[in-house]
């Protein structure tokens, strides 16, 4: 009777739009449920940090490298961001690193494929970025408050990789024929796997409803992918290029674009870990947990030798 309570008292919180903090009373589903968002979203943006700072020594200018290290710099912060939320409902960060490092915990599958040109810089930011922050700025108002208050600070950064990426396919689109053609190569590979990050259809989707019930999600996959559509055709027309779907056409009647099928056999394929990168990301990650072993038993040592002082300085000062 008494959890009946509770749970009702939760989900009329929930329902009057208000946040729930970490001393709160949940059920246990919803904090494995954002335990588990929290970490993927917390792993997609450490992982996603590994293409693009393979280019950072190969970008064509100063201006680039600069963009590009600050972009790199910001997903890892995004990370930590995350990790710190995900350890407010219970969990430590050691354990969420474990459960990357062991294939246990999954992160976006958009990460799994291989960065082969500069222009696919430019296909990241606009694409991936674009269709990450359409996910996020929902989040915003997610119902868990750490959550939440993170994502705020996430989306406007990833408002500036979204537009440093257009910008580097604008400036493709409008070089030589070469140049163009790099970026309709970088489109033609980037855009399936873009629309595959707002996760499997929603009559395929083990989470939605419930995350949906308790305000984790806003709006569904299916929702979300199409509002990503709309506003990315009309951007690809802007330069000039053509997404890769040849059932894409504008439904009046719907008054949105229609788009072709998703190969989900694909999508879950790289969800199992056979993608073309899988391997290679995790072995990547596991080496700079590694060669950073260092740095943390520093830090550690650092922060005990100086509780050390401020304890003995108490001392003196109470003698």
């Amino acid at each position: 009777m008494q959890d009946l309570t509770l749970e009702h008292a939760f989900q009329s919180k929930i329902d009057a739009d208000q946040k729930i903090e970490p001393r709160d009373w949940m059920p246990d589903i919803y904090r494995k449920t954002l335990i588990r968002q929290i970490s993927q979203h917390a792993h997609s943006e450490i992982v996603g940090m590994l293409p693009e700072g393979n280019w950072i020594t190969r970008a064509p200018s100063l201006r680039r490298k600069v963009a590009l290290i600050a972009k790199v710099q910001d997903e890892g912060g995004h990370g930590l961001y995350l990790y710190a939320a995900a350890e407010t409902l219970g969990i430590d960060r050691a354990t969420l690193i474990e459960e990357l490092h062991s294939g246990k915990a999954k992160y976006s599958s958009v990460f799994n494929y291989q960065a082969i040109t500069w222009a696919d810089m430019g296909a990241i930011g606009w694409l991936v970025d674009g269709a990450a922050i359409m996910n996020q700025v929902a989040l915003c108002r997610t119902s868990y408050g750490p959550y939440a208050r993170a994502m705020v600070r996430i989306c406007k950064e990833e408002s500036f990789h979204q537009r440093q990426g257009y910008e580097i396919m604008l400036t493709l689109a409008q070089g030589s024929p070469e140049q163009k053609a790099m970026a309709q190569d970088a489109l033609n590979r980037w855009w399936w796997p873009a629309l595959m990050m707002f996760g499997p259809n929603d009559k395929e989707s083990l989470h939605t409803e419930q995350s949906m019930r308790w305000r984790i999600k806003r709006f569904t996959n299916d929702e979300l992918r199409q509002r990503f559509v709309d506003m990315t055709v009309p951007q690809a027309e802007f330069l000039g290029l053509t997404v890769p779907d040849p059932d894409l056409k504008w439904n009046e009647e719907r008054g949105h674009y229609d788009f072709g099928p998703i190969n989900w056999d694909e999508f879950w394929n790289v969800v199992k870990g056979n993608g073309p990168c899988n391997l290679q990301r995790i072995k990547a990650r596991r080496k700079a947990h590694d060669d950073g072993a260092w740095v943390r038993e520093a830090a550690m040592a650092y922060a005990e030798k100086r509780k050390q002082r401020e304890v003995q300085m108490g001392i003196e000062h109470r003698a």
